[in-house]
């Protein structure tokens, strides 16, 4: 049972916990990079699984692994499936941890990682909600342990060649984009019957505030959907999803190559 669930490249030649002590202490670290990746639990509307998020981020590592050999010295370590997820907290199926807890877990992590005698880390987000926490965690690890961290959200702009324009700027949450990955990695947990289309109103008062980016507005789910999505699911197909996921998990792989062979101090040198 466990065999299918493990026999991927990923797992049986890069997955961390795979290996005994003797041959964690075995690795070369000078130029190893440990790649921990942070998902959620939450609502995506009625047609995606709420394990949308860290689905989409383990099949993006089981492909993107595939591309690597051992001498690339890319360790991955177990992924965390849940996330600050607190936007989506009213609505079931959601399973939040709080700021608090995932600092702490994730500082704990990187500082296993110093005292196993590491010196690279990436933190790997598929959560929108993630990415101001785990931003400052990436500096605060620095700081703490001495660790270079990379912090990296998978994207491609090649996505854009595949969805609408209106898509590439409100589609943040179960719409296209991510319905097509699920398609791909998981077809029969999604059920494109249900599948809904919602974006923002576009308010008769034009506002230079946005969701995100330096002028913005906090808000909750509540507060812009009312399906729980947003974007065009209905769009969504697994050739589609194809195409998505063998772009980012190309650029993926280029990324975390050049992590493993960056070294910090290089910045200050004449």
């Amino acid at each position: 049972m466990l065999d299918a669930r493990y026999s991927q490249k990923a797992f049986e030649t890069f997955f961390l916990p795979r290996l005994s002590t003797q041959e964690v202490n075995n690795i070369p670290k000078d130029k190893a990079l440990l790649v921990l990746h942070i998902g959620a639990v939450e609502q995506h509307g009625k047609h995606l699984p709420v394990f949308t998020d860290t689905l989409i981020g383990e099949g993006l590592l089981m492909q993107t692994f595939e591309k690597f050999s051992t001498e690339d010295n890319i360790w991955l370590l177990p992924s965390i499936p849940y996330g600050k997820s607190t936007e989506h907290s009213s609505h079931p199926g959601t399973f939040s941890l709080s700021a608090a807890t995932l600092q702490s877990i994730v500082m704990d992590i990187g500082k296993s990682a110093a005292v196993s005698g590491f010196r690279r880390l990436l933190i790997l987000n598929t959560h929108g909600g993630n990415n101001d926490l785990l931003n400052m965690m990436a500096r605060d690890i620095r700081v703490e342990t001495g660790l270079m961290v990379f912090r990296l959200n998978p994207h491609s702009e090649q996505t854009k060649e595949w969805i609408t324009e209106q898509e590439a700027s409100y589609g943040i949450h179960g719409g296209d984009v991510e319905t097509s990955m699920v398609l791909r990695f998981k077809e029969n947990w999604v059920d494109m019957n249900k599948a809904d289309k919602e974006f923002l109103h576009d308010p008769k008062k034009k506002t230079s505030l946005n969701l995100k980016g330096n002028r913005y507005f906090a808000w909750k789910m509540d507060d812009i959907s009312k399906t729980g999505i947003a974007g065009d699911a209905t769009k969504a197909t697994k050739e589609k999803g194809d195409k998505i996921n063998k772009a980012v998990s190309e650029e993926l792989a280029g990324a975390m190559l050049e992590m493993a062979d960056f070294e910090i101090e290089q910045l200050t040198k004449p």
